[in-house]
C-alpha cells in the first residue's frame, strides 16, 4: 500500500498546495498580462485623467462611453413617494428624477440597465437606482431606461430614481454603457 502512495503523483498527494499553487501562478500570469508600472504610463494615464476632470459634461450636453451616447435633461429631487393607487413606494429618504436621453452610436444592438447608473453625492458616496421607484414611475408599460435593448442609431428617454437621504444632492451621475465600461461623469450642478 505504501508504494502505492509513494507511486502517486506529488499534486495528488498535496491538494491543498496544488490548490494554493494554481491560485498563485494565475497571479503571477494576471500581473504579467496587465502589465507593470511604468513612469510614462502613470504621467499619461494622470494627463488622460485631468483631461476628462475638465471635460465632464453638464445637464444638456451629450456625453459618450462604449456604445451609448447620454444627455442628461434634468435631476429633480425632493418626492417622498411614486405610483398611483394601487401601486406606490416610498422613499426611504427622497427620489432624485434623472430625466436623460440614451442614444446608441454603435454598430450592434446595447442593453441599457439602470443597474449601471449611479448618482453622487459632495462626500463621494455613490447610490444605486431604485427598481421598485423607477418601475412604479414610468408611464403604464414602459421600460425605456431601468431596461432597453437599443438598436443602432435609435435613442430612448425617460428617467431612472434614486433613493437618497434628504439632506443630500447629487452633483455628478455616473453613467456606463455596460457593467464593465469605464463610464462617463456627468455634473448635475
Amino acid at each position: 500500500m505504501q508504494n502505492h502512495q509513494q507511486k502517486r503523483n506529488w499534486f495528488a498527494r498535496h491538494k491543498v498546495l496544488t490548490v494554493i499553487l494554481g491560485f498563485a501562478v494565475l497571479i503571477i500570469i494576471g500581473s504579467a498580462i496587465g502589465g507593470g508600472s511604468s513612469t510614462k504610463g502613470n504621467k499619461a494615464t494622470s494627463a488622460t485623467k485631468a483631461n476628462k476632470q475638465s471635460q465632464i459634461a453638464k445637464i444638456g450636453q451629450a456625453a459618450r462611453d462604449g456604445k451609448f451616447e447620454f444627455t442628461v435633461n434634468s435631476v429633480k429631487c425632493g418626492e417622498t413617494s411614486v405610483g398611483g393607487d394601487y401601486l406606490k413606494t416610498n422613499a426611504q429618504g427622497q427620489f432624485c428624477r434623472l430625466n436623460l436621453s440614451v442614444k446608441n452610436i454603435g454598430n450592434e444592438a446595447q442593453s441599457l440597465l439602470a443597474d449601471n447608473q449611479k448618482l453622487v453625492n459632495a462626500q463621494g458616496q455613490e447610490y444605486s437606482y431604485s427598481s421598485t421607484g423607477t418601475i412604479y414611475a414610468a408611464p403604464s408599460g414602459s421600460t425605456s431606461t431601468w431596461y432597453n435593448d437599443i438598436k443602432p442609431g435609435n435613442s430612448v428617454n425617460g428617467e431612472i430614481l434614486f433613493d437618497l437621504p434628504k439632506d443630500q444632492t447629487p452633483i455628478t451621475a455616473v453613467l456606463h454603457d455596460s457593467a464593465f465600461s469605464g463610464g462617463v461623469k456627468i455634473s448635475l450642478q
